[in-house]
């Protein structure tokens, strides 16, 4: 099957900022008495707190009302302390360069916001490998709705089923599947005990994912427009 775009998942697709997210979180609660179980806490990975709150399992487990404004200022401090040295997952580099070589669009489709987005793409020089970035605040709904991804094949021009989705939550395969398009996962280690049966297609990487891609020749009509 061809191809017509290709729409990345962020965070723990492009840039393996889960993990640092995880730990900062498992501090937080470790900091109070409790743990923070990587089965429970992937609950909320590609969505928001609307999906599952880690701030109010805590105040549950303590007992508490806490400064979140504080505690979350804290927090991103210690995320992007441990992200500074972070570039690109392995294989993303090789997987952009063929995409564009075969003329196949390219989108980033995020659930966090353009704030985050945005800046880690002008960090890595990203910037200009995809055609649009669609964030939380570009459609009603987050993941696990399909608002981000019917938003992004409404900006290319496309039909749904006509994008390929890569993807590393249960939320954004759900959000995938109820758009209507195909969706490939690539687990990461926040991801990888996950459930992924309702993906088309799994892989340990995206150097492995990028071999069994469809290089069909795309249709002019399914190019960039003038």
């Amino acid at each position: 099957m061809a191809f017509a775009a290709v729409l990345f998942d962020f965070d723990g697709v492009l840039v393996d900022t889960e993990w640092a997210i995880y730990q900062a979180w498992r501090r937080t609660f470790q900091d109070h008495g409790h743990d923070l179980p990587l089965e429970l806490y992937t609950r909320c990975i590609g969505s928001d707190f609307q999906t599952w709150s880690p701030k109010t399992h805590l105040e549950e487990l303590t007992g508490l009302a806490f400064d979140w404004h504080d505690l979350d200022a804290r927090r991103q401090e210690e995320i992007l302390r441990d992200l500074t040295p972070e570039g690109p997952m392995g294989g993303v580099i090789d997987l952009l360069d063929m995409l564009t070589r075969e003329g196949i669009r390219r989108a980033v489709v995020s659930s966090s916001s353009h704030h985050w987005v945005d800046g880690w793409l002008e960090k890595l020089e990203f910037a200009g490998r995809f055609e649009t970035i669609v964030c939380r605040d570009d459609a009603p709904r987050i993941k696990p709705a399909p608002d981000l991804y019917l938003e992004a094949a409404r900006r290319l021009g496309l039909e749904p089923d006509d994008c390929l989705v890569i993807e590393d939550s249960l939320n954004g395969v759900k959000a995938a599947t109820a758009a209507g398009m195909s969706v490939w996962v690539v687990p990461n280690r926040v991801t990888a005990g996950l459930d992924f049966s309702a993906a088309e297609r799994i892989f340990p990487s995206l150097t492995e994912l990028a071999t069994a891609f469809p290089l069909v020749p795309c249709p002019d009509s399914w190019r960039k427009r003038s």
